[in-house]
């Protein structure tokens, strides 16, 4: 299957990216991991983008869409993928649509993560991250350490990321309003769109999007 897998910051993309690629079969294909291997291998495209992001400018559609395209034509690609975080606004959509009409393709789905906004900025706003170590992640109300600022794994203090901070979250809402969630409106005109309620246990959602997606499957 070729999906595409869109939501607010917040809703659980990159958990279920992961989890949903695994099931499927598929390379799940993320935008900051294109970035950051083509920036990595010094690629004539991760060059560009290091060129850009260096002067503290947007790396331009155009470069994203090439990294997409180089990806999307590796061989692990050749039975699907699921794209997470391209397309990021509806020129991104229109450039993927175009490159797949180019290869006689066309996506099966787009995954659309439901959640308010109020659940979004509980979600964010509410994390602590383990100054030692980062992959040590809490939550002031999902999953709180033993001890209040504590890392239950090593002892290192507990801390929020700047951009965790409830006002920069909404502004991140406000970019994604903006930017992103106009592309699906674009998917829903082609009858694409599968929305999914993103509250609730990770293993239930799972099984939420799967279950669309062999609906989905079985209409076309």
């Amino acid at each position: 299957m070729r999906i595409v897998l869109v939501g607010p910051p917040g809703a659980g993309k990159g958990t279920q990216a992961v989890r949903l690629a695994e099931k499927l079969s598929i390379p799940h294909i993320s935008t900051g991991d294109l970035f950051r291997a083509n920036i990595s291998g010094q690629t004539e495209l991760g060059k560009l983008a290091k060129s850009y992001m260096d002067a503290g400018e947007l790396v331009p559609d155009e470069v994203t869409i090439a990294m997409a395209k180089d990806r999307m034509e590796q061989p692990d690609a050749e039975g699907g993928f699921l794209l997470d975080g391209f397309p990021r606004n509806v020129s991104q959509a229109e450039a993927l649509d175009e490159l797949l009409t180019g290869e006689s393709i066309t996506l099966d789905a787009v995954l659309d993560l439901e959640v308010s906004e109020d659940e979004v900025v509980k979600r964010i706003a509410g994390r602590r991250i383990c100054r030692n170590d980062s992959s040590h992640v809490f939550h002031v109300t999902y999953s709180k350490p033993k001890q209040k600022g504590v890392c239950d794994v090593c002892g290192g203090e507990l801390y929020q990321r700047d951009d965790d901070h409830e006002d920069t979250v909404r502004k991140r809402l406000e970019v994604y309003h903006s930017q992103t969630e106009p592309i699906i409106d674009y998917y829903k005109a082609q009858g694409l769109v599968v929305t999914i309620p993103a509250l609730g246990p990770v293993d239930e959602i799972t099984r939420r999007a799967l279950e669309a997606l062999k609906r989905e499957d079985a209409t076309q």
